[in-house]
């Protein structure tokens, strides 16, 4: 039977409906739930956090949304193991609710998508992500091929992961870091990453492997129409490129 999946609304969200839509096209049984509802989220089987600005960024990306109500029972269902997506401003949520990495208590986050370096601007730039794990580290990830390349946009002010040298050699060995920037040949130097990001950092993982915190957005790269010179086929209306994980995501929620 297919699950239940919700797309979380706050204050400031502005991606939602990509998300929702993208979601739709790759199989999942998707919809949105609005912060005022927030009790109807006990009965969805996962959730994905899309980007935008929740309460305007105030005092920092995501502080105030993860304290939201809605976070009470996504924390209580990540705990539980549902599965949690997080993109742009929906990762940072995540790290600031200290679901990913996961590695001190709920609530007290350990690492940080802040402030772009080295200008503290918003970039807004086409990248690639490339997996750095074993993709059955993740059972979000297990769709995917390993070192798989995904495109995706980077569009945010505060997406450097930042966190003391010591929690960045925990999240390094731990393998917490789920995706790297690389160039579109697979290659990974500095050079490939926008915003000066920690480890080269595009996406966390949290310990069990249920929740994934991603700083760009794939569903801005999803779908065959969003690329002019058609490599990805004729078919414009299709999934494609970043889909390759929105469909692996519905496949783990439905396994």
């Amino acid at each position: 039977m297919t699950k239940k999946i919700a797309v979380l609304v706050f204050p400031g969200t502005n991606s939602e409906e990509e998300t929702l839509r993208l979601l739709r096209a790759c199989g999942g049984d998707a919809h949105l739930v609005h912060w005022s509802r927030a009790a109807l989220l006990r009965d969805f089987d996962a959730y994905v956090l899309p980007g935008g600005f929740a309460y305007e960024d105030r005092i920092r990306a995501g502080a105030i949304a993860a304290h939201d109500e809605m976070m009470d029972y996504v924390i209580e269902g990540a705990q539980a193991g549902k599965l949690v997506y997080g993109i742009c401003n929906g990762a940072q949520i995540l790290l600031e609710a200290g679901l990913v990495p996961g590695t001190g208590e709920v609530r007290r986050p350990t690492a940080a998508f802040t402030r772009n370096g080295p200008v503290p601007h918003f970039v807004c730039t086409h990248v690639w992500m490339k997996l750095a794990i074993d993709p059955q580290r993740s059972p979000i990830l297990r769709g995917l091929e390993r070192g798989a390349l995904v495109p995706a946009w980077s569009a945010h002010g505060e997406g450097r992961l930042a966190a003391t040298a010591e929690e960045l050699r925990a999240l390094r060995d731990g393998g917490h870091v789920a995706f790297v920037y690389a160039h579109e040949d697979g290659s990974v130097d500095d050079s490939a990453i926008p915003n000066q990001a920690a480890l080269g950092c595009a996406a966390l993982v949290n310990r069990a492997g249920n929740v994934l915190a991603m700083m760009p957005h794939p569903e801005r790269d999803g779908w065959t129409f969003h690329h002019p010179d058609r490599r990805r086929g004729n078919a414009m209306l299709e999934p494609s490129g970043g889909a390759v994980l929105f469909r692996s995501f519905v496949q783990a929620v439905n396994a």
